[in-house]
C-alpha cells in the first residue's frame, strides 16, 4: 500500500493484497485526535464549497440559534431544538457523502444508485421537518408573544 495515504497511527496488514486498513495503534493520541479534527474541518469545508443546500441550512442555523437562546426557552426546549438543529446539518453531511461515493463509483444510471441517492435525500427532509416542526412548536408561541401577536 502506498505509505504517503496512510493515516498517522494506522496499521496496516503486512504482505497481504491490497492491505486493508486497520483501526489505531494508538486510539488515545494526540495525534490521532488532530488528525480527525483536519478530516472533519476538511469536510466541512468541501461540503460549504461544493453544496448549496448544507450552506443555506448552516445560514438557517445561524440564524434560528441565537433566535432560539433570545426567546430563553426552556432549558430542554432549547437542547432539543438545538439537537434538532445539528441532525438537520448532520443529515445533510452524510447525504453529501453517500451522493459523492454514488457518483463516483456509479457514473451511468442505475437503479440501486437513485435509491441511495433519493433515500439519503429523504433523511434529510425529515430532519427538515422534524426540526421545522418542534421549532414553531415550542419557540413560536415566544417568539408570537415578542413579537406583540
Amino acid at each position: 500500500m502506498n505509505e504517503s495515504k496512510a493515516h498517522a497511527g494506522a496499521a496496516y496488514i503486512e504482505g497481504e493484497p491490497g492491505a486493508a486498513l486497520m483501526k489505531s495503534t494508538s486510539a488515545l493520541s494526540v495525534l490521532r485526535v488532530f488528525n480527525a479534527l483536519r478530516y472533519s474541518e476538511k469536510g466541512m469545508r468541501s461540503a460549504w464549497r461544493d453544496e448549496a443546500a448544507f450552506r443555506q441550512e448552516l445560514m438557517l442555523v445561524a440564524v434560528l440559534v441565537p433566535l432560539t437562546f433570545w426567546l430563553q426557552l426552556p432549558r430542554l426546549d432549547t437542547v432539543l431544538l438545538l439537537a434538532l438543529m445539528a441532525l438537520v446539518l448532520v443529515a445533510e453531511l452524510l447525504n453529501s457523502g453517500l451522493e459523492a461515493v454514488v457518483d463516483k463509483t456509479t457514473p451511468e444510471f442505475n437503479a440501486l444508485a437513485a435509491k441511495a441517492k433519493d433515500c439519503g435525500s429523504a433523511a434529510v427532509m425529515v430532519a427538515l421537518l422534524t426540526a421545522g416542526g418542534a421549532w414553531l412548536a415550542l419557540a413560536g408561541p415566544s417568539l408570537w408573544m415578542r413579537l406583540g401577536f
